[in-house]
């Protein structure tokens, strides 16, 4: 660690540095020496205490690999089997159109829901009881996709896969990882917490920001979060469960074991995704990347090395305003310039696209869409399934416009440049990728109907088999929304026209939440129902009720 690096890395996290609010703890190491550790900002804003490097922190999603490891030393020892259908070990699963296996579940490519988007759209922030989350996945009648099809994150796979851990090991999942993972190499102050009511000694408040610069305890809505993203622990804790990644000699698990744990999924097509069990693997300006990010409600966390660097990274926040991912590329930018043979990848210039900008496309056959926005710099965004818009990458030269699967967690999303206007009138229709070809996808009208009229055909009630749930749907005011009741609490969507038979809606108490929704129709045009969309839930069915 050169003056002029540690110069570089105190410039990066010095602005988190505030006796005033929450902030962050960061461990980089080099070969497995520790070489920067560091707090910054508060780790409680209530009690005034600071964050250090030894604060304890959720790593949320990074948890997932240390369950698909779990499952993998179960295998070594022949008590279960991967690539075995999942309802082989719980049998009260439904029988879907296709079963997935473990390993689908752990690649994302099971085509399962994902409990946590569901229970977000039925009940809101409602805390249900313990079970709820196994409960919500017997209740389904259909699923995303058939496996291996897609890649969309869904966190039941790995929630699923904790409960098999259970079963098959004869111990709750999170002694197990105490036991098999933790306790061996030393990571005493790291344990899987499955809810936020536990007092942690030496544990950071979650923040959330409120609109006027106040701050509120960041609460998730589930008292069983599992090997899906339980796990509490330290910057010193995850550097040695890093360096013991790389070395090549393991303490846990065999050399087949660590193989697949590195093995990125492959779809039915055939294309490779860079997604592995529960690790992320890819170019990063031509030096190979392993890294998993993670985010609950009012913290985040990003864990990345590179290999032929020797370099490890740790990145955990508790509210701050920050990008854990962004930042540990700028430790890589800083300490492995040498090891880096490619520029910054480019993002695609809005005004080059200028007749995308605002146009809105929608496929009845997939259910899904989305929108082109300029976003900052001035560069081309992606607003899919009605997210907040993203800035494109440039692929292949440029002959591709892509979001990766790291940044949504779906896809990867891609078009082909040569398909979108960079003068004239916006195609009617285009290609786009979602994984493999989805489409075609059909130019919405640029002036949507009044929303009245649309209102006409769906003001009454649903109901949401797959939620467990009732809906309505009210035109008051001129706003059109639908009330869900949920079994445990309530959501009020609030919709927008895109056509007579799309809208795009959002939660009113927790705008984040965002989705599309279309009318079904039977062969002779009559409305039967709506089917909801968001990122990672597709074809969810409310079926419109006799008045």
């Amino acid at each position: 660690m050169t003056p002029e690096n540690l110069s570089s890395l105190d410039a990066c996290f010095q602005p988190f540095a505030r006796s005033d609010a929450p902030g962050l703890v960061v461990g980089v190491a080099h070969h497995g020496r520790t070489v920067y550790r560091r707090g910054f900002g508060l780790a409680s804003v209530e009690l005034g205490v600071t964050n250090s490097p030894a604060t304890r922190m959720r790593i949320a999603s990074t948890s997932k690999h240390f369950t698909a490891l779990a499952a993998l030393l179960l295998q070594e020892e022949g008590r279960l089997d991967l690539d075995a259908g999942v309802r082989r070990y719980i049998p009260e699963l439904p029988a879907l159109a296709a079963e997935p296996t473990l390993r689908q579940l752990l690649t994302h490519t099971s085509g399962y829901r994902c409990y946590l988007d569901l229970g977000l759209i039925s009940d809101a922030m409602a805390i249900p009881p313990k079970g709820s989350v196994l409960a919500a996945q017997v209740r389904q009648t259909e699923a995303n996709f058939l496996p291996a099809e897609k890649f969309i994150y869904s966190n039941s796979g790995y929630h699923l896969v904790s409960i098999v851990v259970d079963r098959i090991s004869g111990m709750p999942f999170e002694q197990f990882l105490q036991q098999r993972i933790f306790a061996p190499l030393g990571m005493w102050d790291t344990q899987s917490v499955p809810g936020n009511f536990e007092l942690l000694r030496g544990m950071a408040t979650l923040h959330v920001p409120g609109p006027d610069g106040s701050w509120r305890r960041g609460i998730w809505p589930s008292e069983e979060l599992r090997g899906e993203g339980g796990i509490v622990s330290t910057v010193d804790d995850m550097l040695a469960w890093l360096a013991h990644l790389r070395a090549p000699d393991k303490i846990i698990g065999s050399a087949e074991s660590w193989r697949q744990l590195m093995q990125p999924a492959t779809l039915g097509d055939g294309s490779v995704c860079n997604y592995a069990l529960g690790l992320i693997r890819e170019d990063y300006r031509g030096l190979q990347v392993i890294h998993h990010a993670g985010s609950v409600f009012g913290g985040t966390c990003q864990m990345l090395t590179a290999p032929d660097a020797g370099l490890d990274i740790v990145i955990m926040t508790n509210g701050v305003l920050a990008n854990p991912g962004e930042l540990a590329l700028k430790v890589v930018d800083a300490l492995a310039s040498d090891r880096l043979t490619a520029g910054p990848t480019a993002r695609a210039a809005a005004q080059r696209f200028r007749p995308m900008i605002g146009r809105r496309y929608f496929s009845s056959a997939a259910g899904t869409g989305f929108s082109f926005a300029e976003v900052a710099e001035e560069r081309l965004g992606l607003s899919f399934m009605n997210f907040l818009p993203m800035p494109l990458k440039e692929h292949s030269g440029g002959q591709d416009l892509t979001l990766g699967i790291e940044e949504v967690a779906v896809g990867p999303l891609s078009f082909r440049t040569s398909d979108l206007a960079e003068s004239g009138d916006a195609p009617q229709t285009l290609r786009f990728w979602e994984g493999s070809c989805v489409g075609p996808f059909e130019q919405m009208p640029a002036q949507p109907p009044e929303l009245a009229r649309v209102a006409e055909g769906l003001v009454g009630r649903y109901r949401a088999a797959d939620l467990g749930a009732d809906a309505e749907m009210r035109f008051a005011d001129g706003k059109l929304r639908l009330r869900i009741a949920g079994g445990f609490g309530g959501n009020d969507l609030e919709l927008e026209a895109w056509s007579a038979d799309v809208l795009a809606w959002s939660a009113i108490s927790f705008p984040l939440l965002r989705g599309l929704i279309s009318v079904e129709r039977d062969e002779a045009g009559r409305m039967q129902g709506l089917r909801l969309d968001t990122i990672r839930t597709r074809g969810l069915r409310f079926k419109r009720l006799a008045s």
